[in-house]
């Protein structure tokens, strides 16, 4: 107990960076990806690319083989969506904002395995990865 007392900043210290670890866990996020560990996924794991923009949004550039479910379809669009709640999901959007909101639905609708693509359209694009247009 003598130690405690004498060394409070380091028991401080040690549970603030405890806590900044299990923060991500702690507030709900999802896990971000990369642009390559996406690809992985999909190829290794049979994840399904979903992205989360507008249908106009879409039709304007999408990752290539992307499924089209607009956030606010999210409860509403089974079909777009692996019946197996077990297969990971890859969400994008634009930049990543909006696919984190729809990770969190998707999470409480029961699907296990479901992860945002970081910085969206912009890293797929950036890892020169092959976009499509049309199409909803």
């Amino acid at each position: 107990m003598d130690f405690l007392s004498q060394n409070w900043h380091l028991v401080a210290l040690a549970v603030g960076a405890g806590l900044a670890l299990m923060w991500p866990s702690l507030s709900g996020k999802t896990a971000g990806v990369s642009a390559s560990e996406a690809v992985r996924l999909m190829n290794r794991e049979k994840a399904v690319l979903v992205d989360v923009c507008e249908p106009a949004e879409y039709a304007a550039g999408h990752a290539a083989g992307a499924r089209s479910l607009p956030l606010g379809q999210i409860e509403a669009g089974a079909k777009a969506l692996p019946s197996n709640k077990s297969l990971p999901i890859v969400l994008l959007c634009a930049s990543g904002m909006r696919a984190g909101r729809a990770a969190r639905q998707l999470q409480k609708l029961g699907h296990e395995k479901v992860v945002v693509l970081a910085g969206g359209m912009n890293a797929w694009r950036e890892a020169n990865l092959p976009v499509e247009k049309g199409g909803a």
